[in-house]
């Protein structure tokens, strides 16, 4: 039992109404009911569908091996063949990468060039020393170089480890100790809301902690705005690309089963944790979802919002897209920062065919305003995507009306760093949307929902989200054997299951809407909230852009406390005080009334868009704050602790 209390949240509010996709987009959909039907006829053996997207050096032939819970395990490949190589003949002249850069920079590679300067990475990371299986980790900003530095890696059989450009000297010295990484590629340095950040710095202090010799590549991102002197055993990637200009390595034939990158969770509510994703299972994963999900064909234009260094970046910026050759949009800084326009042109100037965005990003767009898209022409727009974390139906419509107009399908897509790629999620031209609510479970995957003995509850019932069915892009971790045990005390009553961490229901067609993390279920006088309920209730009064909840401690007695970030015109803060309070008591009840009430110009987040609520929680019940390095907006911590202590 998680907890050790029972998972108890009202439902009554829960969305209902369904969105038809329009037949325009369903009649050129990557895929039809008709394929899906394979995984209810033929069982795991369907993801056949998702391998065959592939090229392979040995053909497997193994789907799945249930004994030792690997996805393709005779297969041999080789990710970067299969998102560059394999695409030569056909488009080498396409653009595969589009980079617009902070300082208003664009640079654009062709497939044949982005080959050619992989390859030449690959040798020169190569001629330092770096062999097949080794963990080369990398800490940059959303740049060219570390999209190119993930491939290179791939391509000699090497193990790339991102940390985000965001994160401390600490944070990034415990993750290279802890996957004993002797090789570090880093920028320079990187612009945070236009001002220049050192990262040389932080890595001088980290190779003078580590037990280990680390040989370092310095990428240069801000150029005359710092200069950085190279010392011993540190090298420059331009100088490493230029001497290698032109030269063509043996891609390293991987088994599926092989590791193809290290990552860590964001830390959002408690500590990192490792994970490691897999050559075969994973690609193909990635691969299939980025092309029945994400509708992505090799003429769009792609955008995701994402941060390179989170897995989000991973799966739908690097391996997903390219590995179906289409042509991705990457775009330096977070997508909401100003500019407020910024976003729209982007997506004008480029013909942008489907964006991928977090409703962090979406909330600051409504609270700017639906003039700043309207003003641009938008029609580009196919399909539209969501990712973090669950989207309140006014916010799901505010996309679906303001930016795609009311004909782009909106995929509100769940998943986890641990599970490599979607499981949760309508696929657009089979399912109606539902604004609020994830959608069913992919076909293939079984999801359901127990309660806290591990029995499942009845439809639109509160519990606990589990996976019953084992998925290609599960990492080597979750095929271990404590993988099970070890993530929660809940287990369904079943062969085999995930316990994701998140609470859930599922109504009586299958759609699951999201509650948030169990952990960011708040208990308080006996009862348990989920925080998205509270949440989505606060963000529905007019002019609250956004809302995050945590229990918190007066010195008495635990209580909620609702962090709330008004638009810049709402009205006056009493009167909006007194509209939270009333919107809370009719729609869910008195007893869930915030105890305090706490109003913020921004709250807390991870580049990749997710609110912080461990910082918010700390900082509700006086404690020392843990690791901030995550956040994109770290000056606001003082303001909320301000706030907070005078409210």
């Amino acid at each position: 039992m998680l907890g050790g209390e029972e998972f108890e949240i009202e439902t009554e509010e829960l969305p209902a109404d369904r969105v038809a996709v329009p037949e325009s987009f369903a009649e050129q959909a990557n895929v039809t009911p008709g394929q899906l039907r394979r995984f209810t006829e033929e069982g795991v053996d369907a993801w056949e569908m998702a391998g065959d997207l592939l090229t392979w050096d040995r053909p497997y032939r193994t789907v799945f091996d249930a004994e030792a819970c690997d996805w393709f395990p005779d297969g041999q490949l080789n990710a970067s063949v299969n998102c560059l190589d394999r695409h030569l003949d056909e488009r080498k002249n396409q653009r595969a990468l589009v980079w617009e850069g902070q300082l208003g920079e664009t640079r654009t590679d062709t497939y044949l060039e982005l080959s050619r300067k992989v390859n030449a990475v690959a040798a020169g990371l190569r001629e330092l020393g770096v062999e097949e299986g080794d963990v080369v980790t990398l800490h940059m900003p959303v740049i060219p170089e570390l999209l190119v530095t993930m491939l290179a890696c791939a391509r000699i059989g090497a193990v790339h480890a991102v940390v985000y450009a965001g994160f401390s000297a600490e944070a990034l010295a415990t993750r290279m100790a802890e996957s004993n990484s002797s090789y570090l590629v880093v920028s320079d340095g990187y612009y945070r809301r236009g001002d220049a950040v050192s990262l040389t710095n932080r890595a001088e202090t980290v190779r003078a902690g580590l037990d280990q010799d680390v040989t370092t590549v310095v990428v240069d991102r801000l150029g005359d705005n710092h200069q950085y002197p190279l010392g011993a055993d540190e090298h420059q990637y331009r100088r490493l690309l230029a001497d290698h200009r032109g030269e063509t390595v043996d891609p390293v034939p991987r088994d599926a089963t092989d590791e193809l990158f290290l990552i860590y969770t964001s830390g959002t509510t408690g500590e990192p944790k490792r994970v490691t994703h897999t050559t075969g299972g994973y690609l193909a994963h990635t691969a299939w979802t980025s092309h029945a999900v994400l509708d992505i064909e090799p003429s769009d234009t792609y955008l995701c919002t994402a941060d390179l260094g989170w897995i989000t970046g991973h799966s739908y910026i690097v391996y997903g897209p390219l590995a179906l050759g289409t042509t991705v949009l990457l775009r330096e800084g977070e997508a909401d920062q100003p500019p407020r326009t910024k976003l729209w042109e982007l997506i004008e100037k480029h013909a942008v065919d489907i964006l991928y965005t977090s409703p962090t990003a979406i909330r600051t767009f409504m609270k700017w305003g639906e003039e700043y898209p309207e003003e641009y022409d938008l029609s580009s727009l196919r399909l539209l995507g969501t990712v973090g974390e669950p989207i309140n139906p006014d916010v799901w419509q505010w996309l679906y009306e303001h930016v795609g107009g009311g004909e782009c399908p909106v995929v509100d897509t769940w998943w986890q760093t641990e599970t490599g790629g979607h499981l949760i999620t309508t696929i657009p031209g089979v399912d109606e949307m539902q604004p609020g609510t994830a959608g069913p479970a992919l076909p293939g995957i079984e999801a359901t929902v127990v309660d806290e003995t591990g029995a499942e509850v009845d439809p639109n019932t509160g519990g606990y989200l589990a996976i019953e069915t084992p998925w290609p892009g599960m990492p080597r971790e979750l095929s271990e054997e404590t993988r099970w045990a070890e993530t929660s005390g809940v287990l369904p009553d079943s062969e085999w299951a995930y316990m994701t961490g998140d609470g859930a229901v599922v109504d009586d067609e299958g759609y699951v809407t999201i509650l948030g993390r169990v952990d960011d279920v708040i208990n308080v006088s006996g009862r348990r909230y989920g925080t998205l309920e509270l949440e989505s209730v606060i963000v529905g009064v007019e002019g609250i852009a956004e809302a995050a909840v945590v229990s918190g401690y007066d010195g008495r007695d635990q209580g909620i406390y609702a962090y709330a970030n008004p638009d810049t015109d709402a009205a006056d803060e009493l009167a909006l005080r007194e509209a939270i309070y009333q919107a809370v008591e009719t729609q869910i009840g008195s007893f869930a009334r915030p105890d305090r009430i706490v109003f913020t110009p921004e709250l807390p987040k991870t580049s990749s868009g997710k609110i912080m609520r461990r910082l918010l929680s700390d900082i509700a019940h006086g404690n020392e704050l843990g690791d901030t390095s995550a956040l994109r907006n770290p000056e606001v911590v003082g303001e909320i602790e301000s706030a907070t202590q005078s409210d």
